[in-house]
């Protein structure tokens, strides 16, 4: 089979940072944090011992019509606010329907109207159960919002692989152009669990932060105190098409998805591998499926979600395929500003990748102050100039489960 080069068209996003992709860029290159505490009435009536979150900073309401709120859930709201976004960045195009595609994931789907339901019965009883709720919960509804809205009739799948969802729905994007199974397609991932029973339970699994003191210091990527992740929200969305139909309707380009691969641990059910080779596999085979060599990579968005194990699982999974070159890549942990959005991460860090290529600038890693020595990275902690070079970066995700998805893109 011919290997045809894919390309990105189209971005969107709303984030903790901001309601678009470029305002969510924008305020990740001036340092600012996502990051702000739970004002909400279940803090307090629960006793929540984690009282930080990340949440969108544009809420759905003031984006939505009121008909799209009632119909979906926030995981699929976010999903759609997204997705229009990068549908019209990538100039709206008028197309066959059938020749467009959607891979959109999410890593739990719709926690709030499940739980919002069960309540229902509880009080009010069956007969009280909306008749939409099993559209709106069920993890598919956000792929199934966006195929009925640009409309896509190619496919609509979902992938959920935790964590890493959304790079992988992204790498499956990549195999379906590839496959002739569409032109175009729509790709990324969402995430909505700022609720307190995922809280209360990644708290018990002592996975998140607890400085709730001082939220805008909670995510710490790489630094000696770190003490857990910051939960996120929020949803990113990339159009992705080959680059003849792309060229044929004059669309502009963002950067070249040169490749991708998925792999898993099979170590254990949350905690990493801590010698890093499935992950390490997944590295190495994204940037052979992009034709390179692992000194061609020059930038890296990481995982690093400020967790004291898995910042040093994927040093060593990193180093195990850079070697000393490693030294020489510039790495941003860009859930220092977001938080880590589950699902959803791997797609907005596709983003600040794809970013960071089309206008040659790593973003910074906030809250930085004493780097872990048993961490040599290059973190990059100010905008840096990347230069005039082809670049080549990748952008890596890592779940629950052992799911380990990475990203490989090309500038254009």
């Amino acid at each position: 089979m011919t290997t045809k080069k894919i390309v990105v068209t189209g971005i969107g996003a709303t984030t903790p940072l901001g309601g678009t992709a470029r305002g969510s860029w924008n305020a990740l290159l001036a340092k600012e944090s996502g990051i702000t505490a739970l004002e909400q009435d279940w803090v307090a009536e629960f006793d929540l011992p984690v009282r930080i979150a990340g949440q969108a900073k544009v809420p759905a309401a003031d984006v939505l019509e009121r008909h799209e709120l009632k119909r979906l859930d926030q995981s699929s709201q976010f999903a759609l606010i997204a997705a229009r976004e990068a549908w019209a960045d990538a100039g709206a195009p008028d197309l066959d329907p059938l020749r467009v595609g959607v891979d959109y994931s999410t890593g739990i789907g719709g926690l709030w109207t499940l739980l919002d339901a069960y309540d229902t019965l509880k009080e009010k009883g069956p007969r009280r159960v909306l008749p939409m709720t099993i559209p709106m919960l069920m993890p598919n509804g956000a792929a199934a919002a966006i195929s009925m809205n640009i409309p896509s009739r190619a496919y609509a799948r979902t992938v959920v692989s935790a964590c890493a969802s959304s790079t992988e729905a992204i790498v499956n994007a990549y195999d379906h152009l590839q496959q002739g199974l569409a032109d175009v397609v729509i790709a990324g991932g969402t995430e909505a669990v700022t609720h307190p029973l995922p809280i209360a339970a990644f708290a018990a699994m002592q996975a998140l932060s607890k400085r709730n003191d001082d939220p805008a210091a909670a995510s710490r990527p790489y630094d000696s105190g770190r003490d857990g992740f910051v939960l996120g929200e929020g949803a990113g969305a990339i159009v992705l098409e080959t680059e003849e139909h792309a060229l044929a309707r004059g669309a502009r380009i963002y950067a070249e998805l040169a490749g991708g691969a998925v792999t898993a641990d099979s170590y254990h059910i949350t905690a990493p591998d801590p010698e890093g080779s499935a992950a390490a596999r997944a590295m190495l085979a994204a940037i052979e499926q992009a034709g390179a060599s692992v000194t061609d990579v020059l930038h890296v968005n990481a995982h690093a979600t400020s967790t004291p194990v898995g910042d040093i699982a994927e040093y060593n999974a990193m180093r195990r395929v850079f070697g000393d070159h490693l030294d020489n890549i510039a790495v941003s942990a860009t859930k220092a500003s977001t938080g880590h959005l589950l699902g959803g991460t791997g797609a907005l860090e596709a983003i600040f990748t794809i970013l960071a290529l089309h206008e040659r600038t790593a973003p910074p890693t906030i809250n930085l102050t004493d780097q872990d020595p048993e961490i040599p990275l290059d973190v990059v902690t100010s905008p840096r100039a990347l230069g005039d070079r082809d670049l080549l970066a990748i952008s890596n995700s890592f779940g629950f489960g052992g799911h380990n998805a990475v990203a490989a893109f090309r500038s254009y």
